[in-house]
Formats: structure tokens, C-alpha cells, sequence
């Protein structure tokens, strides 16, 4: 853990130098704090009978889990079934929607994507909870770019839930409906059918959130969705949750339960480190797999170096 707390105490640093100086800080872009792996020349997509923890093939459409719930779920069943109306993403935030305006930005989450699945030669890693400490500091613009990032791959299959049943963001950065979604699931007003939206690209899947929540931390605590988990985690590579923040709700305790790892989005020269680390100590059932820096400085090695090469602006990311 020695980088993520470099890198916390690198934030707050940055944080305390802003407020003294009051210079405007440049445009930034975010940083991916994961365990140092070799990266190869590619993201080879291994067969099945291999090392079961890389990239595995992807699932032939007539697989279906049963033992879980009511009735088996199948990709054919999603896919026929699961509503697919028009979205309008923000080009500002969703990067793959033009990609070519977000070139290096596109590639952060590529890199992103691939540390994943190196993680997940050492670990079962299929249910990814990515939060943050405090609001407003990147987590759904993170969750929902990963979504499609991973998504972009041939044959994968990426299902991002909007679990911030207090203040959801997800439908408005993807320009999809709001519901019915999880709320409605959760109460059982509606099945996953209902509940799951198919997107615009083949592989990619987004349950809203549906209804603002009176009462989320009873909801997300009944079962439902940790069954419905269940039954769906061998269809889909990932399953992306996107929580509130861990300041000052339980949600995302209670979501972490249900999750493989976790992911915390800290928003550099903004989060305080000792909230920080308070959010990294709460992280038990779920491992604590990274952190997710965003908005750094772009005059950093990385980004100085890959700007120079390539010959392009580095912008702000928003989130």
C-alpha cells in the first residue's frame, strides 16, 4: 500500500500548496495507482482451459446461469429482451463517444482496463465497486468510462450499475433514461429485464438507478441485488458499481460486501489525506485494489512524456 499512500499524501500536499499560493492549476488528467506489472506488446485473449484468471474468451451466447434465482439469465435472454433505447452521452465526459477529441484520455482507461486484468491473475476479480471519499471527485465518470473501455474489446461484456441510490450521475453522463433501474428492482417493481438497459455498442449494459431512494441503505441491504450479482456474474467480464461516496454514508460498505475488489477516486490537490485514508481503512470484506488519482498535474513525468511524444494538449478531465 506504500504507493497509494504516496500518493494520498501527494494530493494533500498539492491541496495545501494550492490554497497558500492561489495559482490556477492546468488542466489535469487522472492517474492509475495499480500495482506495478510489465505491460506486454498486447492484451492477448486467452482460451478457457488457460490460466482461468486472464482475459477469458468470451462466453458463447447460449450460456446461462442457473441456482441463483427464479429463472436462468442468458445472454440471448439480455439481449432479446433488455430495452435499448437512444442515448445521448456527453461528449465531454464519455471519451469513447469521440474518441478522437480524447485520444490520450481514451488511452488512460485502456491502461486502466489492462491493470485490471493483471490484478486478476493474482485474484477472482470479476465485481469491481469504484468509489471515492468525498463527492465530485470522479468516481462516475471513472465507473462509466471503464464500462465502455472495457466494452470496446471484441466479444467482452461490461455491466455498470448505478448503485448511488442518493444522488445518481450515470444516466445523465450516458444521456439514458433514469429508470425504471435498481430502485425498482430492488423493490420489486421491476425485473432485471426491466431493470438493464442495452447500449448503443454491442457488449455494454447499464442498469440505472432508477428512483431516488427514501430508504437506500435498507434496499441495498435486503438481498436482492447481491443475488441478482449472482446470477449474473458469469455472463458479464466485469460488473462495475458505482457508489456513493464513502463520506458520510455506509452504502459503499454495504456494496463492497457484494464486490471482488474496489477501486477509490481521489481528486488530486482536493481530497484531504486523512479522510483518505479513514475511506482506505474502511475497505475490509472488499480489497482495497488501488486508487484512482484524477486530476493531476499535467506537467508530471507521464503525462509531459506521452504529450511530447505524440505531439497533442493534454485537457482537463471532467467528472
Amino acid at each position: 500500500m506504500s504507493r497509494i499512500h504516496e500518493a494520498l499524501k501527494r494530493a494533500e500536499q498539492e491541496r495545501a500548496s494550492r490554497e497558500k499560493t492561489e495559482i490556477p492549476v492546468p488542466p489535469a488528467a487522472p492517474e492509475m495507482l495499480l500495482p506495478q506489472m510489465a505491460e506486454p506488446a498486447s492484451e492477448p485473449v486467452l482460451p478457457r482451459e488457460s490460466a482461468p484468471s486472464r482475459e477469458p474468451e468470451p462466453f458463447a451466447p447460449s450460456f446461462s446461469i442457473t441456482g441463483y434465482g427464479p429463472e436462468p439469465v442468458s445472454v440471448d435472454a439480455l439481449v432479446a429482451r433488455c430495452k435499448q433505447p437512444e442515448w445521448n452521452p456527453d461528449a465531454n465526459t464519455m471519451l469513447f463517444s469521440k474518441e478522437e477529441n480524447h485520444q490520450y484520455k481514451t488511452e488512460v482507461f485502456r491502461t486502466l482496463r489492462s491493470r485490471l486484468y493483471r490484478i486478476r491473475d493474482q485474484m477472482a476479480l470479476r465485481t469491481l465497486l469504484i468509489t471515492s471519499t468525498l463527492p465530485a471527485e470522479g468516481k462516475s465518470f471513472v465507473a462509466a468510462n471503464l464500462g465502455q473501455a472495457i466494452s470496446q474489446q471484441h466479444g467482452r461484456r461490461a455491466l455498470l450499475i448505478d448503485a448511488d441510490l442518493r444522488v445518481p450521475r450515470l444516466h445523465r453522463l450516458l444521456g439514458a433514461p433514469q429508470g425504471p433501474g435498481l430502485t425498482e428492482y430492488l423493490r420489486g417493481e421491476a425485473d432485471e429485464y426491466s431493470a438493464i438497459q442495452r447500449g448503443p455498442r454491442d457488449g455494454f449494459f447499464f442498469m440505472p438507478c432508477g428512483d431516488i431512494a427514501a430508504n437506500p441503505v435498507e434496499l441495498i441491504g435486503n438481498g436482492k441485488l447481491k443475488e441478482l450479482i449472482g446470477r449474473l456474474r458469469g455472463i458479464f467480464d466485469w460488473i462495475i458499481l458505482d457508489s456513493p461516496p464513502m463520506s458520510p454514508v455506509s452504502d459503499a460498505s454495504l456494496l463492497a460486501d457484494m464486490c471482488d475488489g474496489a477501486l477509490l477516486v481521489v481528486k488530486s490537490g482536493a481530497t484531504p489525506f486523512d479522510l483518505a485514508q479513514k475511506a482506505c481503512a474502511e475497505f475490509k470484506s472488499a480489497p482495497l485494489i488501488g486508487v484512482v488519482l484524477n486530476g493531476i498535474d499535467r506537467s508530471s513525468a507521464y503525462g509531459s512524456y506521452y504529450y511530447s511524444y505524440y505531439g497533442s494538449e493534454p485537457e482537463k478531465l471532467k467528472g
